[in-house]
């Protein structure tokens, strides 16, 4: 947006306000493409994002600088830093620049500037801002965005399945693959394939599982489903589907409606083309020692579009067991309680 590639980098401390009851706590400054990113200290969590032309100055030529993200705004920032400073006059001042000028500008010019403000407005800036977003969440505000996602999910599926044993088996199974803990659930038909939604909730489809011989399938599923959760960024399709005035709200208000992600289950299951690449696959099948075979075969009774998987099996006669014949026969009856 503001084409002052100088200050790509940018970063000072600051001391921000919330209210005008809180006290002031130091932050991180982060200079953006289209925000301020204000980020705790210490952890370097993202607390909140300014759009860079609706900050208002409000003590022009003083020092320390005082900053407001919007006219009617609660939070306040000071900045000391004159490059800092520098940067934000210098957007202020572009804007100001760019904006027509009656009696001075003829008509084609005022409209051709803006065009070029709407084309920004329209095609890059809501990508950026949603983009900047979901990587700035916290995980417990990414983690309801899946239980949202998993709401809406379940008007097309219905509920999760669940029984005492089968949802102990499917934890173990879960820490035993990716090493860390989660929300995961069993979904029915119509789910075809695994997927990572937000906050690391992951659900499986209950046909990778029942009427499978092995437990090597729902084993593979998971790691399959975490790989392209890694290329894909779940938080980042959800926020694309709910839109930047939805993304903007959850930014000032730290939730999202369920209405805004309406409609995400009918895009997970029209969902195709999802498998990660063969040999990221099988690297990762070869690290966690499982054979692949049994999942190729899965997603491809003929093994015709798979076959990478099953020509390069990295374990196929020395797999480890992934569970206990005890958890495998709890988690083939996770639907049937």
């Amino acid at each position: 947006m503001t084409a002052l590639t100088e200050f790509q980098r940018l970063e000072c401390t600051g001391l921000w306000r919330e209210a005008p009851e809180a006290q002031k706590r130091e932050v991180i400054v982060s200079f953006g493409d289209a925000t301020l990113v204000l980020s705790e200290a210490r952890s370097q969590r993202a607390l909140t994002h300014w759009s860079l032309p609706a900050i208002l100055r409000l003590n022009p030529g003083e020092v320390p600088a005082r900053y407001a993200p919007a006219a009617d705004a609660d939070e306040e920032l000071e900045i000391e830093d004159a490059t800092m400073v520098a940067a934000i006059d210098k957007v202020h001042t572009l804007i100001s620049a760019r904006k027509p000028h009656p009696g001075r500008l003829r008509g084609w010019l005022m409209w051709s500037a803006l065009a070029a403000v709407l084309a920004v407005g329209v095609l890059w800036l809501p990508r950026a801002i949603i983009d900047h977003t979901a990587e700035a969440l916290p995980f417990a505000t990414r983690q309801a965005l899946g239980r949202l996602a998993l709401e809406d999910l379940e008007r097309l599926t219905g509920a999760p399945c669940g029984n005492v044993e089968g949802t102990a088996a499917l934890t173990r199974l879960r820490d035993r693959m990716t090493g860390t803990g989660g929300e995961t659930y069993v979904l029915p038909a119509p789910l075809k394939r695994p997927r990572m939604l937000p906050g690391g909730v992951l659900v499986l489809p209950n046909a990778l599982i029942d009427g499978q011989d092995r437990p090597e399938v729902a084993a593979a599923a998971i790691l399959a489903a975490q790989l392209a959760a890694e290329d894909t960024g779940p938080t980042r399709a959800v926020l694309r589907h709910a839109g930047l005035r939805a993304t903007i709200g959850l930014i000032t208000t730290g939730s999202l409606s369920a209405d805004a992600v309406k409609g995400y289950g009918d895009v997970i299951l029209a969902g195709s083309d999802w498998l990660p690449r063969p040999e990221r696959l099988l690297q990762r099948f070869a690290e966690a020692g499982i054979s692949s075979t049994p999942f190729a075969y899965a997603i491809d009774p003929t093994g015709e579009t798979t076959l990478p998987l099953i020509e390069a099996d990295p374990h196929a006669k020395d797999a480890r067991p992934v569970m206990t014949d005890t958890d495998w026969v709890a988690l083939q009856g996770i639907c049937d309680g």
